[in-house]
């Protein structure tokens, strides 16, 4: 009888290994249910997106202006692998277009409208589907005369 209390005991003294295992499992399993309600990847995400097209914008209107230039510095309108891109009389992507074709810096950035709206009057890009507050954050102006890309923001994303 001695014996059968001395089992009994040393049963009772701590948890088994599968015990703790599950234990481990279900904390996981809740944290990665919980981490998506707490962390905000939002916002990285539309910074990243908001600098990425910037470097592209800049990007593109060094490719139009290298090309304007090749060819003879008063060309209308520069083809950059197909897309014809309008020009301005400074030798860079134009804002707006007179026309739908060829269009401006848009189509040399290769920027889609899904991703980015442009306000071409005042040269803003901003995100699509998304409203910073206050309004003038999270955005970049491009300006088609130098061809520069200027006050990139990128709080309030």
């Amino acid at each position: 009888m001695n014996m059968m209390n001395e089992m009994a005991a040393r049963k009772e003294k701590g948890f088994t290994l599968i015990e703790l295992v599950m234990v481990i499992v279900i904390l996981g399993i809740l944290a990665a249910f919980a981490l998506p309600r707490f962390a905000d990847l939002g916002n990285e995400a539309r910074v990243a997106s908001v600098q990425g097209a910037a470097g592209a914008v800049k990007s593109a209107a060094a490719i139009a202006h290298a090309q304007w230039l090749a060819d003879g510095n008063s060309a209308a309108t520069v083809d950059l692998d197909g897309v014809i891109v309008a020009m301005s009389d400074d030798g860079y992507p134009e804002s707006v277009a007179a026309t739908a074709t060829p269009e401006g810096i848009t189509a040399a950035a290769q920027i889609d409208a899904q991703d980015f709206s442009f306000d071409a009057a005042s040269g803003v890009f901003t995100v699509t589907g998304f409203t910073a507050n206050p309004a003038n954050e999270c955005q970049f102006t491009y300006d088609e005369t130098t061809g520069r890309v200027t006050n990139l923001v990128t709080t309030g994303c």
